[in-house]
């Protein structure tokens, strides 16, 4: 049998996978989203322009010779790039200017593009890694030092937030023991957070995957889903508060 032209059974397999995947609702997502960013595009040029470049330089020579593994976020131009998409995809670039509480911030380079936008921003981190405090005073950013614990609240921040984000999360399991929150952390966690939002305020998570590769438990998915979350492989958005 030959598949459009295709006579190959190899290469029908993964032509029809292909053909598959158009038909999946997620492919459709992502292909809007990479739409949407070509048609308001947010170009990293006027941003690198806002930094200052000599105290820039002279980081990241102190780092290049580096073996320590956060050297990697010395490369500025590589983690905007990410950010920036993270903005757009978050339609951040489109918006009026929101209060925005990034957790886990880093270096701060998603607050950083923000700030760029008009938004006002402030991180909530750990403080042990010098070069993300570093990154943090040349993007003339305010992070509030603090260590996310299960079942404990977040200070008082002095001001409510339209946006809470958190990247790459860490927070919410132990290392050394391979143990992860379940629902009642991330139930206790998720009400905390409520709590720091504006009417109409949004919660957006994106997940690290577990040593499976998996991002959730089957059960953990489900709670997302119950708290009328949308749950995309590593991205948990919830609606407006």
């Amino acid at each position: 049998m030959v598949i459009g032209g295709i006579s190959d059974p190899a290469l029908q397999m993964r032509f029809s996978h292909k053909v598959s995947k158009l038909a999946q609702p997620l492919t459709y997502r992502r292909a809007w989203r990479r739409a949407e960013r070509f048609i308001h595009p947010l170009p990293i040029g006027p941003l690198i322009a806002k930094i200052d470049q000599a105290r820039l330089a002279e980081l990241q020579a102190r780092y290049a010779s580096s073996a320590e593994h956060y050297a990697k976020y010395a490369d500025v131009k590589r983690w905007l790039r990410l950010n920036i998409v993270r903005a757009q995809d978050l339609k951040m670039h489109r918006s009026s200017p929101q209060s925005v509480l990034d957790l886990g911030c880093g270096g701060g380079f998603f607050l950083f593009v923000l700030q760029q936008l008009g938004h006002s921003c402030l991180g909530l981190d750990i403080d042990v890694l010098p070069l993300f405090t570093e990154l943090l005073d040349l993007f003339r950013l305010e992070r509030r030092t603090w260590t996310i614990r299960p079942c404990e609240p977040l200070p008082d921040l002095g001001r409510k937030f339209d946006l809470i984000t958190a990247f790459s999360i860490d927070f919410n399991r132990e290392s050394k023991r391979e143990w992860w929150w379940g629902p009642s952390e991330w139930a206790f966690f998720l009400d905390d957070l409520r709590r720091h939002l504006n009417p109409g305020g949004r919660i957006f998570l994106g997940l690290n995957p577990r040593r499976d590769g998996a991002y959730y438990t089957a059960e953990l998915r489900e709670f997302f889903l119950n708290r009328s979350a949308s749950v995309e492989r590593e991205n948990v958005a919830f609606p407006p508060n």
